[in-house]
């Protein structure tokens, strides 16, 4: 059996093929720093094949770069060996939910998505940073880093004090934060689906930075709107110079769109105030009037009208022609409204719903007021019993709004919802919400950083030591009063979460240099032993299923049950598409057992197979009752 890779993709290796594919004439090989032979590009004959389009050495050309770009991009296509370990003390409704609850570094957690969600991803939300001078610390809209990643990564020295503070009369200000978010956004469009969107809040601290990152990264084509949003209601006491009532929210596409829709809110929305005789099958409406006051030069449009014996003609003309105006009238969607003069306004009726019962649609505007951060505010602090667990949080309706846009008239309700900056989970609550109200089957996935909480908030002395309790238990009391407020609509919504840790990998790091190689024949053949049973003490059979998901391209969020055979634990996945067993000293009769399960794959562990001889018959049992099946060693 082949040995399971347990390092994500290199995605340089990836982009090597890309090129292979689109010229393979440019495809060759080479020897790598450890002698073996590689798939490479030869750049003369590429750049041959792309002539007048190359720029080289010190020509002028159109760039946004910074100090340790390159390293960015290194970090952004290097692989991980880090794994996600399943939580399910801390999980609600583990074997059912849909629905996936993240802790660790985004960075990593998007590599390993990056295996097994690659375009699969409808929608990004993201509420990264916004670089206000302050160190990178989580208090909602704030991230990066908790202080044990701080520690792995050298940004202390000896004595316990910072090495890096993102402050203002820091003369990395801008690259610091450059540096963070550019691998982020640049792994996140993979995991975006062909007619996939990301939308990212941000502020003027950064918002042109940010803007000139998603152009290299999604392409200045696929910038859709810089939306403004007016956030607040007005500006504290503090406030010097312009009251400053406004973020923004990027949004980007994949590929490029030809038409957005969305559900009238606000002040739209408020503009269906009248009523009649359809309100029960099409909703309130609104009148727009049917004169117009365009120069009368299509003699079809002006033509006369009546109505209770009064002849009423335009101004100019009319924006109907004469036989849309009478049908209509036939059919009650024109309003005639008396003058004091005696004359008749004539305006068209326009219902908030269809003749199908589809709420009307319209485009949405690029400056959207409220609804605002305390909303966000006060919303947090209902779930949690009028306690502040965080400032500034965005109102779940702003996100609700966001998810509920129509992207080339495609009003499908079940796809997945990516944040990897969650926070207090805003974005899981609107998700929630929304699949509540329209009967959808969205799914969430957020991530998060397991930030420690400030000991003087009002979070910590709440007993939540870390940003991630917050983000969790709010998922859960959002869950509860969505069911409580909405009934039976809301019977069937999947309000439940697994949780993963990111960790470092199963297995054990065993490679020794000869001079680590001990002599006492003690301790050598405890290293024999370490290197037959190469997985981590602490590792379950459950942390290793979840290791292996991702190298099958299955969902984490993937069913899963369980068989005990002959007195192991056998995991079904999907239905028997995925088969495995991590227990040691696995026998004939189980190894039979799962051979007549017929499974695509089946995965079990390098030591797992009791004696020789079952090794032996390993192959010869699966020949003879799934010969097809795919049989791999972790």
């Amino acid at each position: 059996m082949e040995k399971l890779n347990i390092i994500t993709a290199e995605m340089a290796e990836k982009n090597i093929e890309m090129l292979g594919q689109m010229f393979p004439n440019c495809l060759t090989e080479k020897k790598n720093d450890e002698g073996k032979i590689v798939k490479a590009i030869d750049f003369d004959k590429l750049r041959q094949e792309l002539a007048d389009s190359v720029v080289e050495g010190p020509e002028e050309r159109y760039q946004f770069t910074w100090p340790d770009k390159r390293n960015a991009i290194r970090l952004a296509n290097a692989p991980t060996t880090k794994t996600l370990r399943p939580c399910r003390e801390e999980s609600v409704d583990f074997d059912n939910t849909q629905n996936l609850y993240i802790e660790g570094d985004n960075l990593d957690v998007l590599k390993i998505l990056r295996e097994n969600y690659l375009g699969k991803v409808k929608m990004i939300y993201i509420d990264p940073p916004y670089n206000t001078g302050n160190d990178f610390v989580y208090n909602d809209d704030f991230a990066q880093t908790s202080s044990e990643y701080i520690a792995e990564s050298g940004q202390y020295d000896s004595d316990g004090n910072r090495l890096v503070l993102n402050t203002e009369n820091n003369g990395r200000f801008h690259t610091d934060w450059l540096n963070m978010i550019y691998p982020r956004l640049k792994v996140a469009k993979d995991l975006l689906s062909d007619d996939g969107v990301i939308f990212i809040s941000i502020d003027d601290n950064e918002v042109d930075n940010l803007r000139k990152i998603c152009d290299e990264i999604l392409g200045s084509e696929n910038h859709i709107e810089t939306i403004v949003w007016k956030n607040k209601y007005g500006a504290g006491a503090k406030t010097v110079g312009f009251i400053s009532t406004h973020e923004y929210v990027l949004m980007y596409s994949k590929r490029p769109i030809s038409d957005l829709s969305c559900e009238f809110v606000g002040e739209e929305r408020e503009k269906y105030n009248k009523k009649d005789s359809k309100f029960l099958q099409r909703g309130p409406y609104r009148t727009q009037p049917l004169m117009t006051n365009s120069l009368g030069d299509r003699p079809n449009l002006m033509y006369s009208i009546f109505y209770k014996g009064v002849e009423i003609k335009p101004h100019k003309q009319w924006v109907w022609s004469k036989e849309r105006m009478e049908a209509a009238i036939a059919n009650d969607d024109v309003e005639f409204s008396l003058q004091k003069d005696g004359s008749y306004t004539v305006r068209s009726k326009s219902y908030l719903y269809d003749e199908n019962g589809k709420i009307r649609r319209g485009k949405p505007v690029s400056v959207l007021n409220g609804p605002f951060t305390q909303d966000g505010t006060q919303e947090v602090r209902s779930i949690f019993n009028g306690k502040s667990m965080f400032d500034f949080t965005k109102p779940s309706e702003l996100i609700k709004f966001l998810i509920g846009l129509e992207i080339n008239g495609n009003s499908l309700k079940d796809y997945i919802i990516l944040d990897f900056f969650s926070g207090s989970s805003t974005t899981a609550h609107a998700v929630m919400k929304l699949n509540a109200e329209d009967g959808g089957n969205r799914k969430f996935i957020m991530v998060q950083l397991s930030e420690i909480t400030d000991e003087k908030s009002e979070a910590y002395k709440a007993g939540y030591k870390t940003i991630c309790e917050i983000g969790k238990e709010r998922i859960r009391r959002a869950g509860v009063k969505i069911k409580e407020e909405l009934g039976l609509q809301a019977q069937n919504l999947d309000t439940g979460f697994r949780v993963l840790k990111l960790d470092s990998a199963n297995e054990k790091d065993v490679k020794r240099t000869p001079s680590e190689i001990p002599v006492e024949q003690g301790l050598f053949d405890s290293m024999l032993d370490d290197m037959v049973e190469n997985i981590k003490e602490d590792r379950t059979p459950e942390d290793l299923l979840f290791q292996v998901l991702p190298m099958r391209n299955l969902p984490l969020s993937c069913k899963i049950e369980t068989k005990e055979i002959d007195g192991k634990c056998v995991f079904i996945v999907e239905d028997g598409y995925l088969i495995a067993c991590f227990d040691n000293n696995i026998n004939e009769t189980v190894i039979t057992e799962i051979a007549k399960m017929k499974p695509y794959y089946f995965v079990m562990r390098d030591s797992s197979l009791a004696i020789d001889n079952v090794a032996d018959n390993f192959d010869q049992i699966f020949n003879a009752y799934s010969k097809d099946t795919i049989r791999r060693i972790l």
